[in-house]
């Protein structure tokens, strides 16, 4: 599980995230919902150990990302919200490169990769260097790489953009999967529908704040008759 706790971060005189608090239990698919710009990617930094809060606590696993950042760190895998990275190396270069990291031992990453290469139909390409990859097929090794470590915290920053309807749908089900196995998986997106139709719950988060924290039952019952986009712009708008 992640906790938050009452933390912030600045830039300069602007408040990116102001004394947010949650926490994303295991066993559940767990949504984070928000318009443009309002502090997910930089609350995921800070869940991550890429930025160091200006205050508050984030614990992964009940180990404080900001006293042993290591440990905490061996706790999840990331897929960011850019798959531009490593572009000289080949899929499969990359693929290891994580598993090297994480510790995974050969046989069990050959397995692994070589299922998820299948999965995401990347096998005539996974040999080559990225920088030949369109947008689709960076996200794609990128998501392969991330789930080859497999702990028990996944973290997806908009993990559909850019995939094909077949790569989205193995995605949502292998995220489904790793929740109902009991582990924590915590994603960021901008699509309504897919945080509807996949997510236990849902975090609303807009100008730096938590505006709706729980289940989406919940929420949609507090809101009867009305759609989840209807939903959406009035908690984001007047909480």
């Amino acid at each position: 599980m992640i906790q938050i706790s009452n933390t912030t971060k600045k830039f300069g005189s602007k408040v990116a995230v102001d004394h947010i608090s949650f926490d994303i239990p295991a066993g559940c698919i767990t949504g984070f919902i928000g318009p443009n710009g309002a502090g997910k990617t930089t609350t995921i930094h800070m869940m991550t150990g890429v930025l160091a809060p200006d205050q508050g606590l984030i614990t992964l696993n009940g180990i404080n990302i900001a006293t042993d950042p290591i440990q905490a760190k061996r706790q999840f895998t990331l897929v960011p919200d850019s798959p531009d990275l490593f572009l000289r190396l080949t899929g499969r270069e990359y693929a290891n490169f994580m598993a090297d990291i994480y510790d995974i031992g050969q046989n069990e990453r050959k397995q692994r990769i070589d299922e998820l290469v299948r999965d995401f139909k990347l096998e005539n390409d996974f040999d080559s260097q990225m920088a030949s990859y369109s947008h689709g097929m960076r996200q794609k090794a990128i998501i392969i790489a991330a789930l080859v470590c497999n702990p028990s915290i996944w973290i997806l920053d908009e993990p559909m953009t850019g995939l094909d309807p077949e790569s989205s749908y193995i995605l949502k089900e292998k995220m489904k999967q790793h929740a109902a196995a009991g582990n924590t998986v915590f994603f960021s997106t901008h699509v309504l529908e897919v945080a509807e139709k996949l997510c236990d719950k849902i975090i609303m988060i807009s100008d730096g704040s938590i505006k709706y924290d729980g289940t989406l039952d919940h929420l949609k019952a507090m809101h009867e008759g009305e759609s989840l986009e209807q939903i959406f712009l009035g908690v984001v708008s007047h909480a």
